[in-house]
C-alpha cells in the first residue's frame, strides 16, 4: 500500500481535530474533577432546568466520543456530526439565559464550536487519522449488498 501524501489542508484538519478533542477533554475534566458536586451536580442542574434526562446523557456521550475519538482520528466526521446538535443545544441554553456574547457566558462560544465541528465534518479526518471515516456512498453501497445477501467485507 502506497504511503499517502498529505496536503497542507490535511494538517489544518489535524490541528482542528486535536483542538476539538482537547476541548472535549477539558470539558469532561471540568465535569469530573473541577465542578463542585461533579457530574451529579451538572446533571441535576440540567434536569432541574426542565430538560429530560436523555439530554445530559446525550451531552456526556458526545463529549466522551469527542474526547476519546477525535484526538486519534477515529471516525472523525461521524463524531463531529454527532456532537453538533449538542453544541446547538448549548447555544440555545445560554442564549435564553444570558444572551449572545461570550463575555456574559452567552451563546457565542457554543456556536463557534458548532461551526468548527461543521468544518471538521465537511473537511474530513485530516492527517494521521487512525481510522478514517468511510465515505457515506461507499458505506451505503456496502450496506445494500449486505442486505441483499451479496455481503463482502467492507472495502
Amino acid at each position: 500500500m502506497a504511503r499517502r501524501a498529505y496536503l497542507p489542508s490535511d494538517y489544518a484538519l489535524l490541528m482542528l481535530r486535536l483542538l476539538l478533542g482537547l476541548l472535549f477533554i477539558a470539558h469532561l475534566y471540568w465535569k469530573l474533577a473541577a465542578l463542585p458536586g461533579g457530574v451529579a451536580a451538572w446533571w441535576s442542574g440540567l434536569v432541574g432546568s426542565g430538560y429530560p434526562a436523555v439530554v445530559p446523557a446525550y451531552v456526556l456521550s458526545a463529549e466522551v466520543a469527542g474526547a476519546l475519538l477525535l484526538v486519534p482520528g477515529i471516525f472523525t466526521r461521524w463524531v463531529a456530526l454527532y456532537a453538533i446538535p449538542m453544541m446547538l443545544g448549548a447555544a440555545q441554553f445560554w442564549l435564553v439565559r444570558t444572551g449572545f456574547y461570550f463575555t456574559k457566558a452567552g451563546a457565542e462560544l457554543p456556536l463557534v464550536w458548532a461551526a468548527l465541528l461543521g468544518i471538521q465534518v465537511v473537511g474530513g479526518d485530516g492527517a494521521w487519522a487512525l481510522v478514517r471515516t468511510p465515505q457515506l456512498s461507499r458505506f451505503l453501497r456496502w450496506r445494500a449488498r449486505q442486505v441483499s445477501g451479496n455481503a463482502a467485507s467492507y472495502p
